[in-house]
């Protein structure tokens, strides 16, 4: 066993960190790696954890920044952590991984070591940040030494990674994982996961106008932006200011405004307290996935979505923007992301009922998927009367993991009213509330999620269709 040594405790985290170099990369052009792999060095541990574990931090040889935390009283299981985003940029971020474990520090103080990659770099990728995260599990092993379990845990967009990482890196009989966590996890997969996103783009152009103006130049809006611009997040906030008046009390909202807001939230039935998010998203990520990871290719669709909702559904149909996706694009955002059902191990997920990003009917596709491959046996859902995406109550992150290890050490399947029922006892110790409802149930995604007439087939993609997709030449996002 190969333990890296233990570090003081007056040193700096972020100290242990090269400067980032900077490099222009172009599309499908491969991060620029580092000159050789970094081994763990020792590193002060977020402050919940100076006293209780020893924490490392490195780099890897294809440029992903991570950190890795082992407690005093280590249990021997091992969480690997998928972080959620997709942060934007093309190098990887060194503080990312550093604040991830900070965020989930109660996994340690549960008595797992923990390993989370800040991946090679930003933007979109599933399969690159499955890539990056299966890495440094394999790290961790050759570091430490092999756990006796190992579980990975993927948050928001990270639970698609993770959903992505045990369909690849797990195997039909035993891989290297032995169960999964997914919370408010983004499980639609890449091919409808980002529908509601194209509806808030054109359906806000169609009120707006502004995005672009009418004297700017102009481009399909399944771009996001166009190659070149320089819009800022605090321009585009302007921009919907302008608009819907959004970050204005109502009684000083113009008439317009208030009829304009009106319409787009009750249109794309997004919350209006994460309205300003999700336009970044369908203007920014959809720049990253175009104009980045597919050379420009569209790869999404409105062709023949009904909208309803407006004070006009008529004139809104009749004026909207419409597009359909190149079938080669929409193949490649599949391959990268979408769920194929194919999974051999425990899934637990976690998930407000509220969640005001990713809808708690993302858990309905998921599932969908895993009944469709039949591998549905291997899943369990929670929900929770809770109102966020990014954090859920501590005392449920600590019942969650305990639960999975349970399920996983005695092949006995829990229940969502068994792990209701057991969050108290760690209630106890963080006092940060329960909140599940065993009995709720999501609705359909096509029920929250404007179906695409056009779109791929589901509930499932086969594994057959995976192996179709391996042998076609340049499928998949740029890594």
């Amino acid at each position: 066993m190969r333990v890296p040594p233990r570090p003081s405790r007056n040193g700096r985290l972020r100290s242990v960190f090269p400067a980032v170099v900077a490099a222009g990369l172009a599309v499908s052009v491969l991060s620029a790696p580092a000159a050789a792999a970094q081994e763990p060095a020792p590193a002060e541990c977020p402050a919940s954890l100076e006293d209780s574990a020893t924490c490392y931090t490195g780099q890897s040889a294809d440029g992903a920044y991570y950190a890795i935390a082992v407690p005093e009283k280590w249990n021997g299981s091992l969480v690997v952590h998928a972080h959620g985003g997709p942060d934007l940029g093309e190098e990887s971020d060194p503080e990312r991984s550093i604040g991830d474990l900070e965020r989930w520090s109660v996994m340690v103080e549960q008595g797992y070591a923990w390993a989370g990659s800040s991946y090679r770099r930003g933007g979109c990728g599933t399969r690159m940040a499955a890539a990056d995260t299966e890495s440094l599990r394999r790290l961790f092993v050759k570091q430490f030494h092999k756990p006796k379990r190992t579980y990975i845990h993927g948050q928001s967009w990270g639970g698609n990674v993770a959903a992505k990482t045990i369909e690849i890196y797990g195997s039909e009989k035993h891989g290297p994982y032995d169960g999964a966590l997914l919370t408010n996890g983004v499980l639609g997969g890449g091919s409808r996961g980002y529908d509601y996103r194209v509806d808030l783009r054109v359906v806000y152009q169609y009120y707006c106008r502004n995005h672009p103006r009418a004297s700017e130049a102009q481009y399909p809006l399944w771009m996001g932006l166009r190659a070149g611009s320089t819009m800022t997040t605090t321009g585009l906030r302007a921009r919907l200011q302008e608009c819907t008046g959004f970050s204005s009390p109502p009684e000083e909202r113009t008439a317009l405004q208030q009829r304009n807001l009106d319409d787009i939230l009750a249109v794309t039935k997004i919350p209006e307290r994460t309205l300003e998010s999700h336009l970044r998203f369908a203007t920014f990520t959809f720049r990253d996935i175009v104009h980045n990871r597919l050379g420009g290719r569209n790869p999404f669709s409105n062709k023949g979505v009904v909208y309803s909702g407006s004070h006009d559904d008529a004139a809104l149909n009749a004026g909207v923007e419409r597009f359909s996706g190149d079938p080669t694009a929409v193949r490649d955002l599949s391959y990268d992301s979408d769920i194929t059902g194919r999974v051999s191990i425990p899934v637990l997920t976690l998930h407000a009922i509220d969640d005001p990003t990713a809808f708690v009917e993302h858990e309905a596709a998921y599932r969908a998927g895993l009944r469709g491959a039949k591998r549905d046996k291997h899943l369990v859902q929670t929900f929770t009367d809770e109102h966020e995406h990014s954090g859920l109550s501590t005392s449920e992150y600590a019942n969650s993991i305990s639960s999975l290890d349970a399920w996983v050490r005695s092949g006995k399947k829990p229940t969502p009213a068994s792990i209701a029922s057991s969050c108290p006892t760690f209630d106890s110790s963080y006092g940060t509330g329960c909140f599940y409802k065993p009995a709720f149930t999501p609705a359909p995604y096509a029920t929250r999620v404007n179906p695409r007439p056009d779109g791929l087939d589901w509930p499932a993609l086969s594994a057959h269709q995976e192996k179709m997709w391996s042998r076609l030449p340049s499928v998949g996002i740029a890594p």
